[in-house]
């Protein structure tokens, strides 16, 4: 019972803790348009911000993941938050395009060291029946931040548009002193292993990890987190720029469609999304939300009315929603005495989408608003037709065995 109140306790304040980083950054989503019109910013230099975000998590999302396994979850959580509410203020006193971009380039780093230790720490505390609901509630609570954030965000910013930054700061900072102060150490750097087998694939850089990872058995379900990351920055990055531009929507407009679009998939990840897995099956589950994501994302190109906008958003949101822990889930089981090192990899190929994605966002915004959801469409689509596949390959192997 002991043992089961600290597994508990520890997976509140993860949730706490990534519930106040997302919120965070969910703050600046709904005034990104007026931001960059008053810095004279283009479409493909938000792509590129965001690009740069996702480098820095790239280049260190493996060390961080390595890092996690030898001196323990808790001391990259902290450093982590505090790096961010650093990231967070500089970009809030940025005056200049090279400071946005120094700021971005911080914030991709933090990002790197809280991901793959909370996923890890997560991993550490539930057993393997135990697995799906404990992704189910960390993904709930990154959720959560973003429909709170954006709905936050849109009414601080009637104070400043660069009041929504400073207040993401101050949220990593109670964050970092919350795990500091309340959160015990999951893995002592005792326990590490440096001379086993998984050690020493640790041991290996960035390239050599993303060059081998396809002789992985989890090797599909990275090309799922690369395509999911892909198709998600392809929506969001823009998002507020395409309903600026096609509708004149104002901050508050875009905050409302954000916060209440994504309060069905923290609901689901926190009651049913246990059972769907259970009932249907991780593959099943998957390749149902890379459908409902691809179809829905198309759909959002013929809406013209405010609710159809809302209702479209709703569905794209609840399929990313699901679709993140369940293979982060499925990978997970996979991943047995290595959760550190698959979960700098889940943030690697993360990374990879969120590089990708947001460069070609921004500029194919810049030639044509539509663009950009037509290539996630198609992408999103593309990987639901080879999760069928396979789906099959799984199922003989299986049978064979």
């Amino acid at each position: 019972m002991a043992l089961l109140l600290k597994r508990r306790g520890a997976l509140l304040i993860l949730m706490f803790n990534l519930l106040f980083v997302f919120t965070g950054i969910g703050l600046i989503i709904p005034i990104m348009p007026k931001f960059i019109a008053s810095m004279g910013i283009t479409g493909g230099i938000v792509g590129l911000l965001m690009a740069a975000f996702s480098l820095t998590q790239l280049l260190c999302s493996p060390l961080a993941g390595r890092l996690s396994d030898v001196i323990g979850r808790k001391r990259m959580i902290v450093i982590g938050l505090v790096l961010f509410a650093f990231s967070e203020g500089l970009f809030g006193i940025a005056n200049s395009t090279w400071l946005l971009f120094a700021a971005r380039l911080l914030g991709g780093v933090s990002a790197a060291m809280v991901m793959p230790a909370v996923m890890a720490y997560a991993a550490d505390m539930t057993t393997d029946e135990e697995r799906a609901a404990g992704m189910g509630y960390i993904t709930a609570a990154i959720t959560t931040g973003f429909i709170i954030g954006p709905g936050i965000g849109g009414y601080i910013a009637e104070f400043g548009l660069r009041v929504p930054f400073f207040v993401a700061g101050a949220a990593g900072i109670i964050a970092a002193f919350i795990n500091m102060f309340m959160l015990a150490e999951s893995k002592a750097a005792a326990k590490a292993m440096p001379n086993s087998q998984a050690s020493n694939k640790h041991a290996d850089g960035l390239l050599t990890q993303l060059r081998y990872s396809y002789k992985e058995p989890y090797f599909f379900n990275l090309i799922l987190v690369f395509v999911m990351s892909f198709g998600l920055a392809n929506f969001e990055t823009v998002f507020g720029l395409f309903v600026d531009q096609k509708f004149g929507f104002e901050p508050k407009d875009i905050a409302f469609i954000i916060t209440f679009g994504s309060i069905a998939g923290a609901v689901i990840q926190m009651t049913a999304f246990s059972w769907l897995l259970k009932r249907f099956g991780d593959t099943r589950v998957i390749s149902a939300s890379l459908l409902f994501a691809g179809l829905f994302i198309f759909l959002t190109l013929f809406v013209h009315q405010f609710w159809m906008i809302f209702a479209v958003t709703f569905v794209v949101f609840l399929a990313i929603d699901i679709l993140r822990p369940a293979i982060s889930t499925q990978m997970s089981m996979m991943a047995k005495d290595q959760q550190g090192y698959i979960a700098g990899l889940n943030s690697a190929f993360t990374s990879l989408g969120n590089i990708v994605g947001p460069i070609a966002a921004g500029f194919l915004f810049d030639l044509n608003y539509n663009f950009p959801y037509l290539l996630a469409c198609v992408v999103m689509l593309i990987c639901f037709v080879s999760s069928l596949s396979n789906k099959g390959r799984n199922r003989e192997s299986s049978f064979v065995s």
